[in-house]
């Protein structure tokens, strides 16, 4: 049986004026002249250990309770509890193929790893990455996400790797990764949705080295949008009803001068349009493909218009001219035969 120790004279804890409850443990105050032990005072959630009783300074139980609510404290400051149907193990955290219609609240708050993948997750809250700041991997392929919402990844300052393949994404909007400077990897691909991406979505991305676009409904992609990438290295855009159009020729132009290796892609990514290019691999179009693009005409050519314009002019005036003397001529034979009929 464990005994509580004596003390000369009255008990430390005698002295306190209010009594010790689960109430009265943050706001007891000391009496005054009286020696200032803290076993009137518990330790308030987030209190430090030098802030906890120690032995030969406090009552041995209220020293007990002090060790069971700092061990509540930490337990909860770290954020180690781990969601239902979720597996956490060495900051990894994984959900996938959970059927989840919505995402799992209340993470570790030292989350590395976060893996949704394979559920029906229509929405994300706003702000639900907020307390993750740690979070590196995000896996959100494979659900049902029309959007997300802005600022999102606000506070995922070292989020570096970002799937969102195999959603019903429609368009990428301008703040969709803002403030997500970490990012290195990207994949937005089939989402068969998808047929317009901001031109400055990616804006502010200068560590994206991967950037997966492919199989999706693309028909343009403005090439304002990967000016702002000076470490992409890697772009798949196979997959897609591209237009190649006199307005894909900027696109073209960068991509052979801009991305060190897209061989993986080369041969997916082919022309819808116009008929004329149908079927053609986009990267087979050369300089001479958009030769009609930048058709200027000369001074000679200026004056065959003018003079053909002229030529016309005249010609309709003659025309206008001889139709005018004919209908007269048939105005005044039509009313001579009258009067002689009668």
């Amino acid at each position: 049986v464990l005994r509580s120790p004596t003390f000369q004279g009255s008990s430390p804890c005698s002295s306190c004026p209010v009594p010790l409850t689960l109430d009265s443990m943050d706001t007891a105050p000391a009496p005054m002249g009286s020696l200032q032990h803290c076993c009137c005072q518990l330790p308030k959630m987030g209190d430090t250990w030098s802030k906890l009783p120690w032995p030969g300074t406090s009552c041995p139980t209220v020293l007990l309770v002090s060790l069971f609510l700092a061990a509540g404290v930490m337990h909860s400051d770290a954020g180690t509890s781990c969601p239902v149907l979720c597996t956490c193990h060495n900051q990894v955290v994984d959900c996938s193929s959970q059927r989840l219609f919505s995402v799992p609240p209340d993470l570790p708050r030292d989350t590395h790893n976060l893996s949704l993948a394979h559920n029906r997750i229509a929405a994300v809250p706003p702000g639900y990455l907020t307390c993750y700041m740690e979070l590196r991997v995000l896996d959100l392929r494979n659900n049902s996400l029309m959007e997300l919402p802005p600022g999102l990844f606000l506070h995922a300052k070292r989020l570096a790797h970002l799937d969102l393949s195999y959603n019903n994404l429609s368009h990428v909007p301008a703040d969709m990764f803002r403030e997500a400077h970490g990012l290195v990897h990207i994949d937005l691909s089939h989402n068969p949705w998808l047929r317009r991406v901001h031109p400055q979505a990616f804006q502010g991305l200068v560590q994206l080295r991967d950037l997966d676009l492919s199989y999706g409904g693309l028909a343009f992609l403005s090439l304002e949008a990967l000016e702002g990438l000076p470490g992409l290295v890697t772009l798949q855009i196979g997959g897609n009803p591209w237009v190649c159009g006199c307005t894909m020729e900027p696109l073209l132009k960068w991509l052979r001068n801009r991305i060190q290796r897209c061989t993986a892609d080369s041969q997916l990514a082919e022309c819808r349009g116009p008929p004329e290019v149908e079927g053609a691999p986009l990267f087979s179009l050369t300089e001479e493909s958009f030769k009609a693009c930048h058709l200027t005409l000369t001074l000679d050519d200026y004056l065959f218009i003018a003079f053909v314009g002229f030529v016309v002019s005249i010609a309709s005036v003659a025309t206008n001219f001889l139709l005018g003397i004919t209908a007269n001529c048939c105005h005044r034979w039509s009313k001579a035969s009258e009067e002689e009929e009668i």
